[in-house]
């Protein structure tokens, strides 16, 4: 879905894990890892555990005459590991004091049995949580090339829009299978699927919970520290204000449209996603503008004459502002933005009461704040 909705490829289901001095030395102790690996290829069997992020070798794994194996772990703090089958299969365990037995037989690909560790179990709801949202994935895009080699403009846009509200509903499902999972630390694993910036309340709720289980485990600590930093961009926030340049040189504050609902819009001259969107939002602003609706466009150009231009192709009516400094933007910084266009919904008492809106998301946001 990379040429659709380059997000939808950003997911990373091992996020940030490291081992950090634990304050619960009772859980402190030996783990088994054990099984039985059936009908297996030639090669070996790799244990490595996450660290920092990254997966570290420990060992290989002897199999006995019947495919069984064990081995040992001194482990302390909640931990992840990976379990690579022969370089076909990998198996995600999430361990800490329980032991853990993986049964495996390459002739039922489809089934792989992980009985002892919970938390361990627990990780396979989001392999078929993935599983699932790939099959997604993987038809839309094949749609999506096909409506391409076809010049099927509307079928293409038709597509992007299904793959905007597969992203949607992929994070609710997400959430859905967090909240299944209680107060096991398998949890974390989950959490490079969702957008920080949009489900900022779930996430910031969910790590101060298991911090409370697991106290001074290095990774919740670092994960606190990252929503310390996005705190201030949170839902429910007031938005911080930008005041720069409009393209005749006056400055424009964002406060200024105080009392109406406002999109915050960064976007460039240069950016073809942006300016592909700018119709939509030239459509709506026509449609609510008269009922309090109002955008306050951001230019991360860099180029004066390259962004009055755009503007006035573009045909954009509302106010625009721009200190012309790239991503090195002031108002950029403030609003740690990475990648555009990236957009905030902001109420008529300046608080961020969405984020990341386009598209069918916009208009189903302004139909709900509107058309009542």
């Amino acid at each position: 879905m990379k040429n659709i909705m380059t997000s939808l490829w950003i997911l990373s289901l091992i996020s940030l894990f490291s081992c950090g001095n634990s304050a619960n030395s009772e859980q402190d102790g030996t783990v088994e890892i054990s099984g039985k690996i059936s009908n297996a290829p030639e090669g070996v069997v790799v244990l490595s555990q996450f660290t920092d992020g990254r997966p570290r070798v420990l060992d290989t794994l002897e199999l006995d005459s019947d495919g069984s194996f064990s081995y040992e772990l001194q482990i302390e703090d909640p931990t992840f590991y990976d379990l690579n089958l022969f370089g076909q299969r990998s198996v995600r365990l999430a361990l800490l004091k329980e032991d853990v037995q993986v049964n495996y037989d390459f002739s039922q690909p489809e089934n792989i049995q992980i009985e002892g560790s919970k938390d361990s179990q627990e990780m396979l709801k989001l392999e078929k949580l993935m599983a699932d949202y790939q099959a997604d994935v993987n038809a839309l895009n094949e749609a999506y090339y096909e409506a391409m080699s076809n010049n099927d403009a509307e079928t293409i846009k038709s597509i992007q829009a299904q793959a905007l509200d597969l992203e949607a509903n992929q994070a609710e499902r997400v959430k859905q299978t967090i909240n299944s999972m209680g107060d096991s630390f398998a949890s974390l694993a989950a959490i490079g699927l969702l957008n920080p910036k949009n489900d900022f309340p779930f996430l910031d709720e969910l790590i101060n919970r298991l911090d409370q289980k697991y106290p001074n485990t290095l990774t919740i600590i670092q994960l606190k520290q990252q929503l310390d930093e996005l705190r201030a961009l949170a839902i429910g926030a007031v938005a911080p204000e930008i005041a720069l340049p409009g393209p005749d040189g006056e400055i424009k504050k964002l406060s200024d449209l105080r009392g109406n609902y406002v999109l915050i819009d960064f976007w460039a001259a240069w950016c073809k996603p942006c300016r592909a969107e700018n119709p939509n939002v030239v459509r709506l602003y026509k449609e609510y503008n008269s009922k309090g609706f109002e955008v306050f466009g951001v230019s991360l150009d860099r180029d004066r004459d390259d962004w009055v231009q755009a503007i006035a192709d573009d045909q954009l009516e509302w106010t625009q502002v721009s200190d012309l400094q790239y991503f090195n933007s002031e108002a950029a910084q403030t609003y740690q933005i990475q990648a555009i266009p990236a957009t905030y919904m902001i109420d008529p008492e300046g608080k961020i009461i969405a984020k990341d809106l386009r598209g069918p998301t916009l208009e189903r946001k302004l139909q709900e704040l509107f058309d009542k």
